[in-house]
């Protein structure tokens, strides 16, 4: 196993027990009793927008090419995830995915493996007009898209870029091609797009999208995260609440990420990810690996596996499993943004994958 230690302080307590025998089981395990059958993997960490939150307006530096994952190395990994450590759901993230060559292609393999996973994407919705159909016939089962408004200008301005009406030609083009039920992900900021609360949500419900609003999270490039700069999931609930009427859903939340309300009785519903005041850590599924073949057991990890070094030195599958139920063993209790000595990741959510 390739580890690499990033370097930052840790909150005394929250460690776990790393140490203690891990149990003979396949399945990535950690010492507080989670799961993690659900698996985010990042295809790329380039993007075609420049969104205020997440990196500069000048981009970053791209990672080299020989350093991403190729296709093959890709699809192994992900074998490995279904076959021997219980993975069940797959996301494809980036970075933007649509930017990965050969996108269609590596779909039809990921969906090709047994027990075939249930096969998702989180996009910006750039060029997805033109790639809705041909994604779900490859074995793409359903979609998120980021939005942060509906309005051009302010499109323009959060994103750096004028393509908002290419963003809404992606949704409605997944929505026909029966990438269903198209998500939407939206984050507030205050002082730049607070008053577009109940706009997206008219928009989401008129149009058949289910809307999701997320905290805004300290994963930017530029380590600009203010805590007072974050709509919080209360003020979100407070401002659609002066407009709709909000009930809670029927449904027990599982290990979902969003709370869920339904929006006047139904059946149209909203949720929030309240990814800072309300942490969902104790109920946390999701492992992560990023576009150049490290595994991460969260988002804001301190450490991560280097899968890569093992697939590309000859590893035996099973070597790599255990590299990658080792990694997830050592989970600590939660995120820890909410801790004294809590330290940004060095990598931003691009280079992460969301």
């Amino acid at each position: 196993m390739t580890a690499i230690d990033l370097g930052f302080p840790r909150v005394p307590g929250t460690r776990g027990r790393a140490n203690a025998p891990r149990p003979d089981n396949p399945a990535l395990i950690d010492t507080f009793g989670r799961v993690a059958t659900d698996l985010r993997v990042s295809l790329t960490d380039k993007c075609n927008l420049r969104c205020t939150y997440c990196m500069p307006a000048e981009g970053l530096e791209w990672m080299p090419s020989a350093d991403v994952l190729t296709d093959d190395e890709l699809v192994l990994l992900m074998r490995i995830a279904i076959e021997r450590l219980g993975v069940t759901d797959i996301r494809l993230t980036g970075g933007e995915p649509l930017l990965r060559q050969g996108l269609e292609k590596i779909v039809e393999r990921i969906a090709a493996l047994e027990p075939r996973p249930r096969l998702s994407m989180t996009t910006n919705g750039i060029g997805l007009a033109k790639r809705a159909k041909p994604l779900a016939d490859a074995g793409l089962d359903r979609i998120n898209v980021s939005l942060d408004t509906v309005d051009r200008a302010l499109f323009e301005t959060i994103t750096r870029r004028d393509r908002l009406s290419h963003v809404l030609d992606g949704m409605a083009a997944a929505r026909e091609a029966g990438l269903a039920p198209v998500k939407v992900n939206a984050v507030l900021m205050r002082g730049l797009n607070e008053d577009q609360a109940v706009p997206l949500l008219r928009f989401c419900l008129a149009e058949g999208y289910h809307l999701r609003f997320i905290e805004q999270m300290p994963l930017d490039a530029q380590h600009g995260w203010n805590r007072r700069d974050m709509i919080t999931a209360e003020e979100i609930l407070g401002m659609l609440g002066e407009e709709f009427s909000l009930s809670p859903f029927p449904a027990a939340r599982g290990g979902a990420p969003a709370e869920r309300w339904l929006v006047d009785g139904g059946p149209g519903d909203v949720g929030v990810i309240a990814s800072v005041t309300r942490p969902f850590c104790g109920a946390c599924e999701r492992t992560r690996l990023t576009a150049d073949g490290a595994v991460r057991s969260c988002l804001f990890s301190n450490d991560e596996t280097d899968l890569r070094a093992l697939v590309r030195a000859g590893a035996r599958e099973e070597e790599v499993a255990d590299a990658w139920r080792a990694t997830m063993w050592g989970k600590l209790a939660g995120h820890e943004i909410n801790e004294a000595g809590f330290a940004q990741p060095i990598r931003p959510m691009s280079a992460i994958g969301g």
